[in-house]
């Protein structure tokens, strides 16, 4: 994420009360905040923003959260999925870790400074993730150059041979042949 580009997070909870104590949370932060109420239109409201973390409860009506960041997953596979609950169900936890590949699993009711830390870890492996994929296209772009390159050399050597080929003196000097 650039500089001038701020954070991105959507919040999903049926509770009014925590979608306005995250708000008043992360109203010092430099994020972009956006609530939902319900997890059964979440999706379809948020789905055209370009979302960074998207935060969910975990017991909604209609529609769980494992369900829900199933399907941003699918639209939004950047965004890294958090899931706050009341319940510690281990299954569920082990069913959002495995099916929606959740971030973290949070209780609730959270430490407010172990969430912001908890946030501004997944906002920095997400800049680390998405500065890795760059690298590695910058990488697979420079290895299919050399390869056009190591093209070109075999096929002026096969040409005129020896091209290729620098010859140097016992003092690493370059020796220029009178050869035609």
């Amino acid at each position: 994420m650039s500089e001038e580009q701020k954070p991105v997070i959507a919040l999903i909870d049926d509770e009014p009360e925590i979608l306005s104590a995250l708000v008043r949370l992360f109203r010092h932060r430099n994020w972009i905040t956006l609530t939902c109420n319900d997890a059964r239109s979440a999706h379809a409201e948020l789905r055209h923003h370009q979302l960074d973390l998207i935060i969910s409860d975990y017991r909604m009506p209609g529609m769980d959260g494992v369900t829900l960041l199933n399907q941003f997953k699918q639209s939004h596979p950047d965004a890294l999925r958090i899931v706050l609950s009341g319940q510690a169900d281990l299954e569920g936890v082990v069913n959002a870790v495995n099916d929606s590949e959740v971030y973290r699993f949070i209780l609730k009711p959270w430490s407010n400074e172990d969430l912001l830390v908890t946030l501004d870890n997944a906002l920095r492996y997400k800049e680390m993730a998405l500065e890795n994929q760059r690298l590695a296209e910058k990488v697979r772009r420079q290895e299919r150059e050399l390869e056009t390159q190591k093209k070109e050399l075999e096929r002026l050597e096969s040409e005129a041979p020896g091209i290729t080929r620098v010859e140097r003196d016992q003092d690493g000097f370059i020796t220029l042949s009178d050869e035609d």
